[in-house]
Protein backbone atom coordinates (compact mmCIF):
# COMPACT_ATOMS: atom_id res chain seq x y z
CA UNK A 1 0.00 0.00 0.00
CA UNK A 2 1.34 3.64 -0.89
CA UNK A 3 2.11 5.26 2.50
CA UNK A 4 1.10 8.85 0.54
CA UNK A 5 -2.24 7.38 -0.15
CA UNK A 6 -2.98 6.41 3.33
CA UNK A 7 -2.07 9.74 5.24
CA UNK A 8 -3.73 11.73 2.79
CA UNK A 9 -7.31 9.73 3.36
CA UNK A 10 -6.15 9.91 7.26
CA UNK A 11 -5.85 13.75 6.93
CA UNK A 12 -9.48 13.62 5.01
CA UNK A 13 -10.92 11.42 7.88
CA UNK A 14 -9.57 13.62 10.34
CA UNK A 15 -10.96 16.79 8.50
CA UNK A 16 -14.44 15.49 7.97
CA UNK A 17 -14.08 14.29 11.86
CA UNK A 18 -13.81 18.30 13.02
CA UNK A 19 -16.12 19.49 10.70
CA UNK A 20 -18.93 17.44 12.45
CA UNK A 21 -17.83 18.43 16.00
CA UNK A 22 -19.77 21.21 17.76
CA UNK A 23 -18.39 23.82 20.38
CA UNK A 24 -20.10 23.91 23.51
CA UNK A 25 -21.57 27.15 23.23
CA UNK A 26 -22.37 29.21 27.15
CA UNK A 27 -24.19 32.14 27.79
CA UNK A 28 -23.38 34.03 31.08
CA UNK A 29 -25.84 35.43 33.51
CA UNK A 30 -24.32 37.77 36.16
CA UNK A 31 -26.87 38.52 39.38
CA UNK A 32 -26.11 40.33 42.73
CA UNK A 33 -26.88 39.34 46.09
CA UNK A 34 -28.86 42.39 46.27
CA UNK A 35 -30.88 42.07 42.97
CA UNK A 36 -34.72 43.01 42.36
CA UNK A 37 -37.28 40.36 42.37
CA UNK A 38 -38.21 41.66 39.39
CA UNK A 39 -34.94 41.73 38.10
CA UNK A 40 -34.15 38.20 39.15
CA UNK A 41 -37.19 36.84 37.04
CA UNK A 42 -35.97 38.80 33.92
CA UNK A 43 -33.07 37.51 34.43
CA UNK A 44 -34.83 33.66 34.61
CA UNK A 45 -36.83 34.37 31.42
CA UNK A 46 -33.22 35.03 29.85
CA UNK A 47 -31.52 31.66 31.25
CA UNK A 48 -34.52 29.87 30.29
CA UNK A 49 -34.55 31.04 26.46
CA UNK A 50 -30.89 30.01 26.35
CA UNK A 51 -31.33 26.49 27.82
CA UNK A 52 -34.40 26.19 25.17
CA UNK A 53 -32.16 27.07 22.38
CA UNK A 54 -29.58 24.52 23.60
CA UNK A 55 -27.18 26.55 25.28
CA UNK A 56 -25.50 26.14 28.76
CA UNK A 57 -25.73 28.83 30.53
CA UNK A 58 -23.30 29.47 33.46
CA UNK A 59 -25.15 31.93 36.47
CA UNK A 60 -22.49 33.81 37.96
CA UNK A 61 -23.06 35.76 41.43
CA UNK A 62 -20.75 38.94 41.98
CA UNK A 63 -19.56 40.20 45.44
CA UNK A 64 -18.82 43.53 46.01
CA UNK A 65 -17.09 44.69 49.10
CA UNK A 66 -18.79 43.40 52.55
CA UNK A 67 -21.06 41.32 50.40
CA UNK A 68 -18.57 38.73 50.74
CA UNK A 69 -18.99 37.73 53.99
CA UNK A 70 -22.72 36.71 53.46
CA UNK A 71 -22.38 34.13 50.60
CA UNK A 72 -25.54 32.35 51.50
CA UNK A 73 -27.53 35.40 49.76
CA UNK A 74 -25.71 34.51 46.68
CA UNK A 75 -26.48 30.55 47.37
CA UNK A 76 -29.82 31.43 47.50
CA UNK A 77 -30.15 33.02 44.48
CA UNK A 78 -28.30 30.28 42.84
CA UNK A 79 -30.98 28.09 44.04
CA UNK A 80 -33.82 30.46 42.99
CA UNK A 81 -32.62 30.14 39.48
CA UNK A 82 -31.94 26.57 39.72
CA UNK A 83 -35.82 26.02 40.87
CA UNK A 84 -36.89 28.46 38.35
CA UNK A 85 -35.65 26.65 35.27
CA UNK A 86 -35.31 23.31 36.45
CA UNK A 87 -38.24 21.56 34.00
CA UNK A 88 -35.69 22.77 30.92
CA UNK A 89 -32.07 22.70 32.05
CA UNK A 90 -30.29 20.44 34.77
CA UNK A 91 -26.90 21.67 37.10
CA UNK A 92 -23.51 20.05 35.72
CA UNK A 93 -21.33 22.17 37.86
CA UNK A 94 -22.10 22.76 41.38
CA UNK A 95 -21.47 26.34 43.06
CA UNK A 96 -18.24 27.14 43.24
CA UNK A 97 -16.36 30.06 45.08
CA UNK A 98 -13.81 31.90 42.53
CA UNK A 99 -12.37 35.24 44.39
CA UNK A 100 -15.11 37.75 44.18
CA UNK A 101 -17.83 35.22 42.12
CA UNK A 102 -20.31 32.45 43.06
CA UNK A 103 -20.98 30.63 39.58
CA UNK A 104 -22.70 27.49 38.95
CA UNK A 105 -23.52 25.83 34.89
CA UNK A 106 -27.30 24.96 34.15
CA UNK A 107 -26.85 22.39 31.02
CA UNK A 108 -30.13 22.34 28.59
CA UNK A 109 -32.05 18.75 29.24
CA UNK A 110 -32.13 15.91 26.62
CA UNK A 111 -34.23 16.33 23.72
CA UNK A 112 -35.99 19.45 25.42
CA UNK A 113 -34.24 22.15 22.80
CA UNK A 114 -34.93 22.49 19.74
Amino acid sequence: MDYGKYRYEQTKKEKLAKKHQQAVKIKEIKLHPRIDPHDLGFKEKHAREFLEKGYKVKVTVQFKGRELSHIEFGQQLLTEMLNAVNDVGAMEMKPRLQSRRLSMVIGPLKGKHG
